[in-house]
């Protein structure tokens, strides 16, 4: 958060000076009301995060705005067809700057298994997101790294979409080190990244070496 020094004036009096744009940075993090777009079975899962045993308060984000005036962070649950898709982009058009998105879950994400010609295959192919949460449905622990994802993002003032990688849902959580959330989703991407292209490569010369013995 910036250069953060303690100032003693007067009467032992305490007084913490820093930049504003990191103040406002996290009063921002700490206050997203949310504006649910809920159209499929993701929305169970949502409901159960919203539910007092997971405790959504404690982040700032559980207020619901059923107008998109006055939210500023859109959460898109479940599979969005191509009939919803012009509705889904004049919600994310009337909220007021500075705003965000989450694609809470699979289908949300990239489509799922609705691989047709009536399904969006993944919300950013309309909308920019900030944060894709995968699962289906997501565990509410995964929503909450995603979460975390996001209000760290807010904080730092990062560029570009992060993804909640499936495979370290337990080290995100608990972030034994002292390092960035943002800075771990990127390193963890990358390295997903590298081993599809891997993958890929080895497939690829596979098929070239039976081409060659046939």
């Amino acid at each position: 958060m910036g250069t953060v020094k303690q100032v003693v004036g007067g009467l032992d009096a305490g007084f913490v000076t820093t930049r504003f744009n990191d103040l406002l940075a996290w009063a921002q993090k700490y206050s997203l009301f949310q504006y649910p777009f809920v159209t499929a079975c993701c929305g169970m899962e949502f409901m159960s995060v919203a539910g007092p045993r997971y405790d959504m308060a404690r982040f700032g984000a559980e207020a619901p705005r059923f107008s998109p005036r006055q939210a500023d962070l859109l959460w898109v649950v479940g599979t969005v067809s191509q009939r919803q898709a012009p509705a889904l982009r004049r919600i994310y058009e009337q909220m007021t700057d500075p705003k965000w998105v989450l694609a809470f879950g699979t289908c949300a994400s990239c489509g799922g298994f609705y691989d047709n010609y009536t399904t969006v295959p993944g919300i950013d192919k309309i909308i920019p997101v900030d944060v894709f949460v995968p699962g289906c449905p997501p565990r509410p622990e995964a929503v909450f790294d995603g979460l975390m994802l996001l209000q760290e993002k807010i904080q730092t003032g990062k560029d570009g979409p992060l993804v909640v990688p499936p495979k370290h849902l337990p080290a995100l959580a608990q972030l034994k080190k002292k390092a960035s959330t943002v800075e771990f989703g990127v390193e963890q991407m990358e390295r997903l990244e590298a081993e599809q292209a891997e993958s890929a490569a080895a497939e690829l010369a596979g098929t070239e070496r039976k081409k060659l013995e046939h």
